[in-house]
């Protein structure tokens, strides 16, 4: 999981310029196990940019270069903020979807973010 933030801290970091800070983690399983001498690559982008904060996606795969084989393990959206040394939220460029997948991916973090906001007022109103 740490290794999963820091590939999407690396992404939000270097689209935004800035400072970025975890916000938040959705769900995550673990598919497959990762055994020692296993190559493990992590793939990050950045999904869509909201104004301050940024959904990013990781995806996490298990290499055995001896066997010749590779596995998805994990799938995982975070949302970073980007902030300067005082710890003050910044603005961030916008991401323009380009290709199909780029815009699936941009729509769907929308979709995620509602899901989140409204998980959120769900639980605010529980306290």
């Amino acid at each position: 999981m740490h290794w999963i933030d820091l590939a999407g801290a690396m992404a939000a970091h270097r689209h935004s310029r800035n400072y970025v800070v975890t916000a938040s983690i959705d769900h995550m399983d673990f598919l497959v196990p990762v055994r020692v001498g296993d190559l493990v690559i992590l793939k990050s982008s950045v999904n869509r940019v909201f104004h301050t904060s940024m959904e990013v996606g990781v995806k996490v795969f298990v290499e055995n270069y001896i066997a010749d084989t590779a596995q998805h393990v994990s799938s995982a959206y975070l949302t970073f903020v980007a902030v300067d040394r005082e710890g003050k939220r910044l603005a961030v460029a916008p991401i323009i979807p380009e290709t199909d997948d780029q815009k699936r991916r941009y729509d769907d973090a929308g979709r995620r973010r509602e899901i989140r906001r409204s998980e959120l007022e769900r639980r605010r109103k529980l306290r």
